[in-house]
């Protein structure tokens, strides 16, 4: 494995590549930009890369559904922590370009979203299709496929355009989850501000079969952050469910619940526990800390012995 080579979603100039020059670890590795999600996360799993940094969720568009889908199949991989990166776009052209010149324009799928009224406002004419990468956009646009591309006001430069246009979103606190995966292996410890990511598979469909692996994080406290259906691709009505909660699986009350889950479906898939990004700790209910499954288990024993009122 190479212990020094990050990957991420390019080509150079991406939001990802600035997620993951955020890292302070990022100075010290290659960085290799590849042409698809599934590329990144499989070089990884192929140990020529020893983490990928992918875009997993969005504050406008929601999960991504390319790295939901790849880490919920294939071999196992494991998230290590997380990075946000507010985002706002700029307009790239090719100099000398004007605004009423841009006729055509493209980006990543998960851009058009986030600045869909402000083309609806300024360029109600202009049609759009869709490109592998924001930063890959900017690249169409400077070999003239497009008239316009919507990236990262850095990566003008690197193509050799101009930002025409600045500071673009629909959603001013428009934000991108990016997260460090790498192949399985001990989670670091835990922080007291951590979040915990599964896939859970149902074992059948049946009335309450989504409440009952609900009850399972709510009988034991346990918050969710996010919750999403992904097909199966084993026929329609097949889903699993990704899952972010809080806090870290050596929290007894999230360890509770995943034995839970694994105990009533025939599948999850442990993602990790890492660092919550934004460092915001758990407001717990009572009765759901690590001291009250303490003295509960010790209840129990004294209850085996003949002392439980002791």
């Amino acid at each position: 494995m190479s212990a020094t080579r990050y990957t991420y979603l390019g080509p150079e100039g991406t939001f990802t590549e600035a997620a993951l020059r955020s890292l302070p670890e990022a100075a010290t590795r290659e960085l290799v930009p590849m042409v698809s999600v599934p590329a990144v996360l499989d070089a990884v799993r192929r140990g020529e890369a020893a983490g990928a940094l992918v875009a997993i969720e969005n504050s406008v568009e929601g999960g991504v559904t390319a790295t939901l889908d790849e880490l919920a199949a294939g071999s196992p991989l494991m998230i290590y922590r997380e990075v946000l990166l507010p985002i706002a776009f700029a307009l790239l052209v090719r100099p000398g370009t004007r605004l009423a010149d841009v006729k055509t324009l493209t980006g990543h799928p998960v851009a058009q979203p986030q600045v869909r009224r402000w083309v609806e406002a300024h360029l109600p004419d202009a049609s759009w299709e869709s490109a592998a990468s924001n930063a890959d956009g900017a690249r169409l646009v400077q070999e003239g496929r497009f008239d316009g591309a919507f990236a990262g006001e850095f990566a003008a430069a690197l193509y050799g355009l101009e930002p025409l246009v600045t500071d673009i979103h629909d959603a001013k606190a428009a934000t991108t989850r990016f997260v460090l995966v790498g192949r399985p292996g001990r989670t670091s410890a835990a922080t007291g501000a951590d979040k915990t990511s599964v896939v859970v598979w149902l074992s059948d469909d049946h009335p309450g079969a989504l409440l009952e692996l609900l009850q399972e994080f709510s009988a034991c406290g346990v918050n969710l952050m996010r919750i999403e259906s992904r097909p199966t691709g084993e026929g329609l009505g097949k889903y699993c469910f990704s899952i972010d909660c809080e806090g870290h699986i050596t929290d007894r009350r999230v360890g509770e619940a995943l034995m839970g889950l694994r105990r009533t479906c025939p599948q999850v898939r442990f993602l990790g526990s890492y660092p919550r990004a934004d460092k915001v700790r758990p407001v717990l209910r009572p009765g759901t800390s690590d001291v009250d499954f303490t003295a509960a288990a010790d209840w129990l024993s004294r209850c085996l012995d003949g002392r439980g009122e002791v």
